[in-house]
């Protein structure tokens, strides 16, 4: 799902958490020097257009119908969040996000609200990128895509892929709506990051590297990363980060 904004707020959360890897590992990020350049193009963009833009929206919009856009953009992802799981073999979870779905839609007024999550059908993250990762696509190196930030080779076919199966494509026919939505769910989830982009410090350039990385590896292992600290313990054994083994879940709120 294409959601580059919610790389800062995934950095919170995955900031002190990663891979353990070799000496000898490959460079990740070859292309450095052109992707700190659209880095800083994106940049300039968020800082003079985006965050302006997403204040006001968040100073003139009150909690509960921020609370019903937000639930809504999200109720949009799970028919290819669903199309993701069947493409994995994942029935089971391909059927409870459909089931999401659905549910949303009728009893949640068209997704302004989650009854689903009260009926016990959790929400769940995939995306195109992971599902190739699944079929054995290589990542590729790192990349920094214009306006949509952090990928990768492998997530930016996985993003287009994304952007030509979104069903607002097919439900609504008239282009200037079908933009208007897609520019407002951009804006709702830059401002849901307001709070929390001060805690970013140091080379942000690195630091949203890393968090993005390390979160895409974290989905594609099905949450069963090693984690870096305590890498043995008494016993000389690794610790393991425990993870869902049969797809994400992602908080709604």
């Amino acid at each position: 799902m294409s959601r580059r904004w919610t790389i800062a707020a995934v950095a919170l959360l995955f900031a002190c958490r990663g891979v353990a890897a070799a000496d000898d590992a490959p460079n990740p990020d070859p292309w450095e020097g052109f992707n700190r350049k659209i880095y800083a193009f994106n940049d300039f963009a968020d800082r003079y257009f985006m965050k302006p833009v997403a204040k006001g929206y968040q100073a003139a919009t009150p909690p509960p119908v921020k609370r019903g856009i937000t639930s809504f953009f999200s109720n949009l992802s799970y028919p290819l969040v669903a199309l993701n799981q069947l493409l994995q073999g994942r029935f089971r979870l391909s059927a409870s996000d459909a089931g999401r779905f659905i549910v949303n839609t009728t009893l949640g007024v068209g997704g302004l609200f989650d009854p689903a999550s009260k009926a016990g059908l959790p929400s769940h993250d995939e995306d195109f990128g992971v599902t190739f990762a699944k079929w054995g696509m290589h990542s590729g190196p790192y990349l920094v895509l214009p306006f949509l930030g952090p990928s990768t080779v492998r997530d930016g076919v996985g993003s287009a892929v994304n952007f030509f199966a979104q069903p607002v494509r097919y439900l609504i026919d008239d282009e200037t709506t079908r933009y208007g939505l897609t520019a407002l769910n951009f804006i709702q989830i830059r401002a849901g990051l307001l709070d929390t982009e001060q805690l970013l410090g140091g080379d942000r350039y690195v630091f949203l590297r890393d968090a993005y990385l390390q979160r895409r590896d974290y989905l594609i292992h099905d949450g069963q990363v090693k984690d870096d600290f305590g890498d043995e313990d008494d016993s000389g054994q690794e610790g393991q980060q425990e993870g869902p083994q049969d797809g994400q879940e992602q908080g709604h709120e």
